[in-house]
């Protein structure tokens, strides 16, 4: 919901450090790759507990996924970029949860099940209208540095960072945050849904006329 009003300022802090990235020799999908190994190392954080060290983890992780992008623009982004961004970002959102089921399995198993399954509604919609999308020839004019067509939403990134970050500060209060993002996900899924079924149904119609 907030992802295109924070990009500018994205733009501006994440740019040197990344131009210093880059006259290293160091390249964007490494920080992808390496950003990706760190946030994965937040799980086995998350099931033994350490819920401050996840929150770093957590941090870390979002840094190398503001870095690698604003690396890519210095140069020429590639295709390979934009896939290893966006597919690593969906695997590491899912896993995420899954540290809380880890570290109390009686409590968290089933809202961190609500949770993932509602991710994967977002998700799916999101790539399904960018696959058409691109099909299409449509372009998304609120993030026009993005690799694919990106479908914004009640839950984009920023949104679900909030809540992880909440989740890390207040661990026992996982359920409630968990049924209730997954509440705004299904929502977020139906609108992605219903937005895909009119576009697609206005080009189609326009395109017999």
């Amino acid at each position: 919901m907030i992802d295109a009003s924070l990009q500018p300022l994205q733009r501006r802090v994440l740019t040197p450090p990344g131009r210093w990235l880059a006259d290293l020799g160091i390249a964007a999908d490494q920080i992808t790759i390496a950003g990706f190994a760190v946030g994965m190392l937040a799980v086995p954080a998350l099931a033994m507990g350490a819920f401050g060290l996840a929150l770093a983890l957590l941090a870390l992780n979002r840094l190398a996924d503001g870095l690698d992008g604003a690396m890519a623009r210095l140069s020429t982004p590639t295709d390979r970029g934009a896939f290893l961004d966006i597919a690593l970002d969906f695997v590491f959102y899912a896993l995420f949860p899954l540290g809380f089921a880890l570290a109390s399995p009686q409590v968290n198993a089933l809202p961190a099940a609500v949770l993932i399954a509602a991710f994967v509604g977002t998700g799916s919609s999101f790539l399904a209208f960018a696959t058409i999308a691109a099909k299409r020839g449509l372009t998304a004019a609120a993030y026009p540095a993005k690799g694919i067509h990106y479908l914004g939403g009640l839950t984009e990134g920023a949104e679900t960072i909030a809540v992880f970050v909440a989740m890390c500060l207040f661990p026992s209060a996982f359920p409630i945050l968990a049924y209730g993002y997954a509440a705004a996900c299904a929502l977020t899924t139906f609108l992605r849904w219903r937005q895909g079924w009119q576009a697609f149904s206005y080009l189609e119609i326009h395109r017999h006329l």
